[in-house]
């Protein structure tokens, strides 16, 4: 599955790219949704930028999304607080 519903919204796997030309949401890899950051994959600005990337996608503020597990590597996790997973699915790419 790829959102897994929480209480307070949805759980999402992710594939992040530092580095990209742009910001963008590059589809799916299997079950992790693959975002392109600008950022350098130093002091967490990758993951602010994938929170940010992830966030403007749903319609949601940066605060909703929150890096979970995977801080330090490509694959991450994000938890999206405000938004149920099928709303969210009818915002994602397919």
């Amino acid at each position: 599955m790829r959102l897994q519903p929480t209480t307070t919204g949805f759980r999402i796997r992710l594939k992040v790219v530092p580095g990209a030309s742009h910001n963008s949401l590059a589809g799916w890899l299997g079950d992790r949704l693959k975002i392109r950051v600008a950022a350098p994959p130093e002091h967490g600005r990758a993951n602010a930028a994938a929170c940010l990337v992830l966030a403007k996608a749903l319609g949601l503020n940066a605060r909703s999304v929150q890096i979970v597990a995977g801080q330090t590597c490509a694959e991450k996790t994000a938890e999206v607080r405000g938004l149920s997973a099928e709303q969210a699915a009818a915002l994602l790419p397919d």
